[in-house]
């Protein structure tokens, strides 16, 4: 009934398709794929082991990613999951984790939002891969600064200790995807996860929409 009143539509056009991603939009979003897996074990300036690259952050992706996070535009979601899981590559690369945790915002800053826009995204991907995702395990316990507005070195440390892990019980010998939507300087992922690997976790691969 639901889909009858509101049907599904591209989150690029706008366009009823039911599924989520017309072939006209999928065509113009050849010119932003990345679809690329960085192994960064050997790079002792981070904490996570892998960095996925999904979309370039210019132009149109820039654009809806604005419009998803800031103007109440929620359908979106499933769009964007479309993109992230399009290369067969990436899907059978991100099935080998066992948990995803999306970077959680301050409760203050999700409230006013009515939403975190990570959160809907983490959670369809775990239902089509089949993995599981947790929401609560890792919290944000200082509302920070923008990031967009600081230096590279200001990011660092304005996410200095900002985030807290609730229980290391189920993270453990745990292999991790952390999502996130747009991934600029790093240092929000990297905290995150120095936090995670400090409570246990095997290894780590981070995962975005988007690069700046």
């Amino acid at each position: 009934m639901i889909e009858y009143i509101y049907p599904s539509v591209c989150g690029m056009c706008d366009e009823i398709n039911e599924n989520y991603l017309c072939t006209r939009c999928k065509e113009k979003l050849k010119g932003y794929l990345i679809n690329k897996i960085e192994k960064c074990k050997n790079d002792k300036s981070v904490y996570y082991d892998y960095k996925i690259k999904i979309l370039k952050y210019e132009n149109i992706i820039r654009e809806k990613i604005i419009e998803y996070k800031f103007n109440e535009k929620t359908y979106m979601y499933s769009t964007l999951e479309k993109i992230i899981l399009n290369d067969e590559k990436i899907c059978s690369f991100l099935k080998k984790y066992d948990i995803i945790i999306p970077v959680p915002l301050y409760p203050k800053k999700k409230l006013e939002r009515g939403y975190n826009q990570t959160e809907l995204i983490a959670k369809k991907i775990a239902k089509d891969l089949q993995i599981k995702v947790d929401t609560k395990l890792l919290k944000k316990i200082i509302d920070t600064r923008k990031q967009s507005t600081l230096t590279k070195q200001e990011r660092k440390s304005n996410v200095k200790d900002a985030f807290k892990i609730k229980s290391s019980k189920n993270i453990e010998g745990k292999k991790i995807i952390l999502f996130d939507d747009i991934y600029t300087t790093g240092s929000t992922m990297n905290e995150c996860s120095r936090i995670l690997k400090k409570s246990g976790a095997k290894e780590i691969a981070i995962l975005t929409i988007a690069v700046d």
